[in-house]
Formats: C-alpha cells, sequence, structure tokens
C-alpha cells in the first residue's frame, strides 16, 4: 500500500468513526415548566419556543429529543408545584427551564407569596436538572398589559408590578446561579406590532416565540463550548 493510498484510508478511517460515534450519541433531553407562554397557547405545537429551541439546536449539530413539558393556560406557582407532582416526571434532564408567574400577577397574588413559591419551583428545576444548576433556564415574565386583552385596564400599573415580579425572579435566579433570559422588553413591543400575539390579542405569536428560542437555544448551545 503505498503513503497516498494509506492516507487516505487513514482519512476515511477517522471519518467513518466520528459519524459512528455521532450517530451513536443520546440525544439529549429538555423539561420546560410554565404556563400559557410555554406550551404556546393560541399556536401550533411546533412554534412554542421550548419547540422551536430544540429545532435551532437540532440544526446547529445538538441533538435534542422532543421537550417535555409540564404547563398549563391559567397555572400560578402553586398550580405548577402541583401540576409538576402529578405530571412526576422520571428525570434527570440536560435542560430544565422555567417561566411562571403571570398568573400571580393577573390574581392579585402578593410578591412574598411569588417569591417562596417560585423558589420552590427553580429548587426543583434544578432537581431535575440532575443538581447541574448551570444547565438550568428562568425566563422573564412577558407584559401583557401593552395587549389590546388589556383594554380599560391601568397598563402602567400592570407593567409596574410585572417588572415587580421579575425583579424577584432575577434575583432569585441569581442567587441560585442559573441562566436568566430577560424576554420581556420584546414582548413590550407588541404595543405597536401586532404580528407579535396570536389571534386572541393575549398570547404571543410564532413569530415572538422564535425570538425567546434564539436566546435559549443559544444559551443552550454556548454550554457546549
Amino acid at each position: 500500500m503505498n503513503k497516498v493510498v494509506l492516507f487516505l484510508y487513514l482519512c476515511l478511517s477517522i471519518h467513518c468513526t466520528k459519524m459512528t460515534k455521532e450517530r451513536n450519541q443520546p440525544n439529549q433531553t429538555y423539561l420546560a415548566l410554565g404556563d400559557s407562554y410555554t406550551i404556546g397557547e393560541g399556536v401550533p405545537e411546533a412554534e412554542n419556543f421550548p419547540h422551536q429551541a430544540v429545532q435551532l439546536l437540532n440544526k446547529a449539530g445538538h441533538p435534542f429529543s422532543k421537550p417535555t413539558i409540564i404547563a398549563k393556560t391559567g397555572w400560578t406557582t402553586d398550580e405548577l408545584t402541583a401540576g409538576i407532582a402529578a405530571a412526576n416526571p422520571p428525570g434527570p434532564y440536560n435542560i430544565v427551564s422555567l417561566l411562571i408567574g403571570v398568573n400571580n400577577q393577573y390574581r392579585g397574588r402578593s410578591s412574598e407569596e411569588y417569591k417562596g413559591e417560585f423558589e420552590g419551583l427553580l429548587l426543583k428545576a434544578i432537581a431535575y436538572a440532575g443538581g447541574n444548576n448551570n444547565h438550568v433556564f428562568v425566563l422573564s415574565i412577558p407584559d401583557w398589559g401593552v395587549t389590546p386583552f388589556a383594554e380599560g385596564r391601568d397598563r402602567a400599573q400592570i407593567a409596574l408590578e410585572i417588572d415587580q415580579f421579575n425583579a424577584i425572579n432575577q434575583a432569585v435566579a441569581a442567587q441560585y446561579k442559573v441562566h436568566y433570559i430577560d424576554i420581556t422588553p420584546g414582548t413590550r413591543e407588541a404595543a405597536t406590532d401586532r404580528t407579535l400575539l396570536t389571534s386572541d390579542n393575549l398570547h404571543p405569536s410564532g413569530k415572538d416565540y422564535e425570538r425567546w428560542a434564539e436566546k435559549l437555544a443559544t444559551g443552550i448551545g454556548n454550554l457546549e463550548n
């Protein structure tokens, strides 16, 4: 075997070995915890942010299985806690995201109650990530006060309360050293851009979820570097 043929043989062998390892690599898993913003109320399943994030990650060469979602429209922090207990997902997961609190604000629940229950949920999220806080992502609460649904309500007060709740979840996220993604400013653009909303004039459209997904996928992808 001459040197050229040997070189080509070795290159082909290395390439085939690499491809075999990639094919045998198990897909990573992702658990998304939340409410209507996580399931994507009013949009096809493929357009909610967990599914769009997985699609982006797969395209970027980070293999992920279909996300596991524990969320329901209208859920508050205590209802999400009960929902997790009822679902009893096996875990652990490679990635866990948490977005919850808008219904606490909407129902007039106190910020003190939110802080305690959110902290409990974040601890659960970390546990489901196998105790790896670096693989947990908290997303901020969108501002629904800019939507047509809020017509006749005190939009400034809603914004103030949303900011207060987000200050809490951001502080708790920092305390436990998990990642924090602030999507709230973008949701406020719906005041002038209705394409960011679904036909119910309240929930985000797939277009807005795509922006959330890009931020989440970027954060997850950076964990690989």
